[in-house]
């Protein structure tokens, strides 16, 4: 059996090991093997008795922690198995805080040591107080449109507008000791970029990947952030679908208001901002992508998000600040409502990744309309199939030779094409392949 996450092997003992032992109780425990090669294959240890004496007491008093320590005899040789329970506590080695991720041994140092402590005491990174910030430097016209928003969406009292600032700072348990808390600078704070580098957003408009046309850079705090950035994104970054009813004329955003407003909140909620990056979004002709650092929690994927699940925010302080102004639900219903809505206005439903750190909702537009498809120099019979098989989201070669009145080969040209183009997707192959809908 090779190395893995949880298994480490190694021919003889050197106390610098005990790095490793540290790394696996920091992590989710694990086996360290001494008298086995890197494939796990017996060579056997020599000081056996000396160690089985040494090993407990050395793990106990470099690292704080116990360990079973087990002798093993094989027909190969003896080796000895020291099992590494992982710790609610962090363990150090002589100041150093070692990790095990994946079959590797790193030192955590700067950020990662500061996520890895805050986690292993059970607090979030905006819960951590910031003692040089006072009440009085916070932006009261934020704290009263709070209130405002609040009592809106029926979950503040209306007693909170006598509530003075420092009231409600603690009654949303902003404060800690006297000291207002990282989140509470980012809600309301007239600049909290001050405090944490990259607490803004960056908004652009793209022709290609590499052709941006213009942008923007929002600051301010996150209540200001969002509601600057949505104005932004309906008055300049995508424009109003146009359409009558009778003598009256109908507005109609690209992308349903609050699906974006949700994709944004969503960002705002759960960015690690210990990161230092902005929040970006990328606007292009046919789509938006919303981009935040962070990660979903553990052992989740992205399909959690589109199966029944529990609210689980990166920020808990922050989010629960938005959900009291009315802005978020707390029932981790926000990527459901999104693809509701996105399905409601004939769009497809909202795309997510989450590579690394890298977490992306992308909002896709129906690109499936006659103006759409011209500037896209498609001619006038592929246009036309695209409109025609919109309905039933799929065509074949023969059908569309059929309709057009062309051969098998011209049909498959024009559908090959569309494919290439990225409008339609190809499954299959020959004459049975089936060309959908993106």
């Amino acid at each position: 059996m090779s190395e893995t996450q949880n298994i480490e092997y190694k021919s003889l003992w050197h106390d610098e090991y005990l790095k490793w032992i540290c790394g696996f109780a920091n992590a989710q425990g694990g086996k360290l093997y001494i008298g086995k090669d890197d494939n796990g294959k017996v060579v056997g240890v020599k000081n056996f008795k000396k160690l089985m004496e040494d090993l407990p007491n050395k793990i106990t008093t470099v690292l704080g922690i116990v360990c079973d320590v087990n002798l093993h005899e094989t027909s190969e040789g003896k080796f000895i198995e020291i099992a590494v329970e992982s710790q609610p506590t962090p363990v150090n080695y002589k100041g150093e805080y070692h990790y095990r991720s994946g079959n590797t041994k790193q030192e955590l140092k700067g950020v990662a040591l500061d996520k890895f402590l805050l986690q292993k005491y059970g607090k979030k990174w905006d819960s951590v107080p910031v003692p040089s910030v006072t009440v009085s430097e916070l932006k009261l016209k934020t704290i009263d449109f709070f209130k405002e928003k609040g009592i809106e969406a029926k979950r503040l009292d209306e007693s909170c507008l006598k509530d003075t600032p420092e009231k409600l700072l603690d009654n949303l348990k902003l404060t800690n000791n006297g000291y207002l808390k990282r989140a509470a600078l980012l809600l309301f704070h007239p600049d909290p970029e001050r405090f944490v580098t990259g607490a803004f957003i960056k908004i652009g408009f793209f022709r290609s990947e590499s052709d941006l046309q213009f942008q923007d850079d929002i600051y301010g705090n996150l209540f200001e952030q969002v509601e600057k950035t949505m104005e932004l994104l309906l008055t300049k970054y995508t424009r109003a679908l146009v359409s009558y009813k009778g003598l009256s004329r109908i507005e109609t955003c690209e992308y349903p208001k609050e699906a974006l407003r949700e994709a944004l909140l969503n960002a705002v909620a759960h960015k690690d901002y210990a990161g230092c990056i902005p929040i970006q979004i990328r606007v292009y002709p046919d789509r938006i992508k919303i981009w935040n650092e962070g990660k979903l929690p553990e052992n989740w994927t992205v399909n959690n998000l589109f199966n029944e699940h529990s609210s689980r925010p990166y920020n808990p302080d922050i989010a629960n600040a938005l959900f009291r102004s009315g802005y978020i639900e707390a029932w981790g219903r926000g990527i459901d409502k999104m693809g509701e809505m996105c399905t409601a206005a004939g769009l497809p439903v909202p795309q997510i990744t989450n590579e690394g750190s890298d977490f992306w909702i992308t909002f896709r537009k129906d690109i499936y309309n006659r103006e759409e498809l011209s500037n896209r120099g498609l001619s006038e019979r592929q246009i036309d199939a695209l409109l025609f098989f919109k309905v039933k989201g799929e065509m074949t070669t023969s059908e569309y030779a059929e309709r057009y009145k062309v051969t098998d080969r011209t049909a498959r040209n024009d559908l090959n094409e569309l494919a290439e183009n990225k409008i339609l997707t190809k499954k299959g192959e020959t004459n049975l392949a089936k060309y959908v809908y993106i």
